[in-house]
């Protein structure tokens, strides 16, 4: 897979210190976190970049995060990505539903374990990876199958033809050197 394509949690508190501790229990796993103080800026950093997983304080002044959930899997483009609550707020079962209603994939409460966190976070990092990984064996796939396809039509052409066999070949090896 490319070195370029690093698995991105989308951390969003409207308290700072709360966006370095989550910052710091994700330390040391194979992600960039990138921390946000408002729903609404969560929603423009989705505009532009993919993450792995979405980590959604449930309450934030203006838009909170049951608000932000519901745009978030309102849009096309982010609907598939998971979304974890955090709150501080005692567990409340109503609470709770909300955040599962509006497509949390789970709802935490403070104080949690950092390593059940870190835990979880990893499983949807490592989802993504794979699935980024199996998105670009597709692409490669689909240029290999282009490639033969091309060779395959020059071929059905003039198949006695040298000079068909040695384009067809060229075609080919074109692809394999681009890969």
């Amino acid at each position: 897979m490319s070195s370029e394509r690093v698995a991105k949690v989308l951390a969003v508190d409207d308290r700072r210190e709360n966006l370095i501790a989550l910052e710091a229990i994700l330390q040391g796993l194979p992600l960039r976190t990138v921390g946000v103080t408002s729903g609404e800026d969560a929603l423009k950093r989705l505009l532009t970049d993919d993450y792995a997983v979405i980590l959604l304080d449930a309450h934030m002044p203006g838009m909170d995060g049951f608000q932000t959930a519901e745009h978030i899997k309102q849009r096309e483009r982010t609907r598939h990505i998971p979304i974890i609550f955090l709150t501080a707020v005692d567990y409340d079962s109503h609470l709770a539903f909300r955040g599962y209603q509006a497509g949390a994939v789970d709802y935490i409460t403070k104080p949690f374990d950092p390593w059940v966190l870190r835990s979880k976070v990893a499983v949807f990092v490592d989802l993504w990876t794979m699935h980024a990984e199996l998105a670009e064996r597709a692409v490669e796939h689909g240029a290999l199958r282009s490639a033969v396809d091309e060779a395959l039509r020059l071929l059905e052409a003039e198949p006695a033809d040298p000079q068909t066999v040695r384009q067809a070949a060229a075609v080919l090896a074109r692809h394999r050197a681009r890969n």
